[in-house]
């Protein structure tokens, strides 16, 4: 049986390991039924994503990598229960042609946070963090009186 790798994956990256067990009943000993999927053909790479998202007692902050867009290209806004942020450049002269970047991204805002007070800002390095502190509840235990 001949496999047929596509030119644009280098064969290198494959973990034969993984390919190999559902070809072969015994591999290092082992035998039996194998969870194979066609992901294993793909190199594992670093998906690292370029947003942070944090809910602690704290509050709820999000922190989104912004280092290509100026503060005045960016867009923050509360629709429903989600916190959307969009960037758009401005078209820019690319040689002889024009480019646009542009993103939207949308995070659910946790209940209990005060939506009131969400604000964001960009950071020096490029970092758009938007913040809300969560709900202050009237029941707290120093309001309560123990008899």
């Amino acid at each position: 049986m001949d496999f047929i790798v596509p030119p644009t994956m280098s064969t290198a990256g494959i973990p034969w390991e993984k390919v190999l067990p559902p070809l072969v009943p015994c591999l290092n000993g082992t035998r039996g039924f194998y969870n194979w999927s066609p992901t294993f053909l793909i190199p594992d790479t670093d998906n690292a994503s370029s947003a942070e998202v944090c809910c602690d007692d704290g509050g709820f902050t999000v922190q989104v990598d912004v280092k290509q867009f100026n503060p005045k290209d960016l867009l923050v806004k509360v629709v429903g229960d989600f916190v959307e942020v969009q960037g758009k450049h401005k078209e820019k002269k690319d040689g002889p042609g024009f480019t646009t970047l542009q993103f939207s991204r949308r995070y659910r805002i946790p209940k209990g946070v005060d939506v009131m007070a969400l604000e964001s800002a960009v950071s020096p390095d490029g970092r758009l963090v938007i913040s809300a502190p969560m709900l202050r509840t009237s029941s707290t235990r120093s309001d309560l009186m123990l008899f």
